[in-house]
């Protein structure tokens, strides 16, 4: 039996991108799980942590002063929907969200690129999660730079400094978030190129999963590398100590679910939450609604 404190003697840093630039591929195991070998024992762990984020949850919807945004990405299959699915399963609904961002809509190119994700930002008290974000703008518009021309820019800001513009733009957004209370998790889900072949392998001999697949997920594989050294620029860009990239073990879904729920833990527990406190004026009031309970007459 895998003890409870299990995760807190993890060392976190083995799995945050420091601030400043510091990012190496070799750095991080995609078949990593810290030592954990049971699927059982990982389940049981995370079963354990949801009901305590459940708990977390609930004080910080009552308060009412921070919101919570957490940001997905990952290459196909890695497994981000799963996760939110498993993850997520025992929060309140009302106060918890999920956004799936495709490819932008026409109305959407007529904003900047940060629009449709300032439109989707969790309020106080609720947790907001975005099943990919305004990275794929740092991503997917970096790998393939015909979708840059969709985007209708004035012709002087497509130089070779965009993406280092963007990536400005983007840690002063998330700045300004988490200076408004608006709290920011950035998880990369981490697998290999040989598990990816496995897993579309997968959904091709099972029915159930044909739908999840494209032939445009095996094409853009061909971009495998240019990915890989895109989201290294993006890490070494946008991990920052107001939000900094959670890079997870992915090969193995049971443990990137386990510690992406332990993040998200550690993050709430931080906050300091309680439930509000009441006034003398609404505690009278409470007194009052008691005794006219007690006093109402009894029913047949």
């Amino acid at each position: 039996m895998i003890p409870q404190d299990f995760l807190d003697e993890i060392n976190p840093d083995r799995y945050i991108v420091p601030a400043g630039g510091n990012f190496h591929w070799k750095d991080y195991d995609p078949g990593d799980t810290a030592g954990l070998k049971s699927k059982v024992e990982a389940q049981e762990l995370l079963a354990a942590g949801i009901k305590k984020l459940a708990a977390y949850q609930d004080v910080l919807y009552a308060q009412n002063i921070y919101g919570l945004l957490i940001i997905f990405q990952a290459m196909d299959a890695a497994g981000k929907d799963s996760t939110i699915k498993h993850v997520m399963s025992g929060l309140n609904p009302q106060a918890c969200r999920v956004y799936s961002f495709k490819a932008p809509s026409a109305e959407e190119l007529d904003h900047d690129f940060l629009w449709r994700a300032n439109r989707a930002l969790p309020e106080r008290g609720c947790i907001g999660i975005f099943n990919r974000s305004y990275y794929e703008e740092v991503l997917v518009v970096r790998v393939h730079p015909d979708l840059l021309n969709r985007q209708q820019l004035p012709p002087e800001t497509k130089t070779k400094h965009i993406w280092k513009e963007r990536f400005e733009d983007i840690n002063h957004y998330e700045r300004y978030l988490t200076r408004n209370g608006i709290l920011i998790l950035k998880f990369f889900l981490h697998i290999s190129k040989a598990e990816q072949k496995k897993r579309f392998l997968e959904r091709i001999s099972r029915p159930e999963k044909n739908w999840k697949f494209s032939i445009e997920d095996v094409r853009d594989r061909a971009h495998w590398d240019d990915y890989q050294q895109a989201y290294a620029d993006v890490f070494r860009h946008t991990s920052t100590k107001w939000a900094p990239w959670h890079i997870i073990p992915a090969n193995h879904k049971w443990f990137a679910r386990l510690m992406v729920a332990h993040f998200i833990y550690q993050k709430l527990a931080s906050l300091n939450l309680h439930y509000p406190m009441l006034s003398e004026a609404h505690r009278e009031q409470l007194l009052e609604a008691k005794a006219l309970l007690e006093n109402e007459p009894d029913e047949d």
